[in-house]
């Protein structure tokens, strides 16, 4: 199949096989979890799944971006490879493959500056007051967020000329990975130590999520691990079963507080 093919079944299965994988991971993650649940009371029949809160919670943010898909991320991103530049640098697989990386870069700094421009830090953090670390946080994401991240990303798009099947492929990479990295499931010590010199593995991205400021402001890079070793942004610290998830010095919000966040006076 050549490139200019691959964008309609990208998006017709893109869905499937994302929602395919959320479900393997979160019943991975239950039978087989790399930190205990601390959601819900000892002996309460929530225990094995987690908070109903929380999970409504959290799903209520997926039911919210994955209806913004269609409406907004997916034109934006049709419109954007529409405008591509004419001197496009390469092309091919070779250029798909680019595309990937690039994107990958991009994303990396556009969370690092998710961390440090505190306007952008008001949708961020919604997703960091989550206090626990499973699959449902990979889509806890203000709309906000998503919107600025699919208008900001037009800027890569144009500039390089990239193709409509590689932002697709690369969102669902990105959601792949998210999954993966957001998950609690147990892996072999030897096993996460190998895949994470290559890919950002849940030990990395737990630190990330660690309630200190020091560790949350570390750890950036969403598919490829390599970006906060070649930018000094990787975090000395090691993942602990016990480590506080959250945001430092700030609790858990309702629903309708985490949505106004980014609107309302923040201490």
């Amino acid at each position: 199949m050549g490139m200019g093919a691959l964008a309609e079944p990208l998006l017709a299965y893109k869905g499937i096989a994302i929602a395919a994988w959320f479900a393997f991971l979160f019943l991975a993650e239950r039978f087989a979890p790399a930190a205990p649940r601390r959601e819900a009371p000892s002996g309460s029949r929530w225990r094995w799944w987690g908070d109903p809160r929380r999970l409504a919670r959290n799903g209520m943010f997926w039911a919210v971006n994955a209806a913004l898909g269609p409406l907004i991320v997916v034109p934006v991103a049709v419109w954007a490879s529409a405008q591509g530049l004419a001197w496009r640098p390469w092309s091919g697989w070779t250029g798909f493959a680019l595309d990937l990386l690039v994107l990958d870069l991009w994303i990396y700094l556009w969370h690092r500056a998710n961390h440090r421009v505190p306007f952008l830090w008001r949708f961020h953090g919604v997703h960091h007051l989550d206090r626990f670390l499973d699959t449902t946080t990979a889509g806890r994401f203000h709309a906000g967020e998503v919107v600025l991240s699919a208008l900001i990303r037009t800027v890569p798009i144009v500039l390089l000329g990239m193709t409509l099947e590689a932002v697709v492929a690369f969102e669902a990479l990105v959601l792949t990975a998210s999954l993966f990295h957001h998950s609690n499931v147990r892996l072999p010590a030897s096993a996460e130590r190998a895949l994470s010199w290559l890919v950002v593995t849940p030990s990395i991205h737990w630190v990330h999520h660690h309630a200190v400021r020091r560790d949350t402001d570390s750890n950036y890079a969403t598919v490829l691990s390599v970006w906060d070793h070649l930018f000094r942004s990787r975090s000395a610290t090691r993942r602990a079963s016990g480590m506080e998830i959250g945001m430092e010095g700030a609790a858990e919000e309702s629903l309708p507080r985490l949505l106004l966040r980014p609107f309302r006076p923040l201490r």
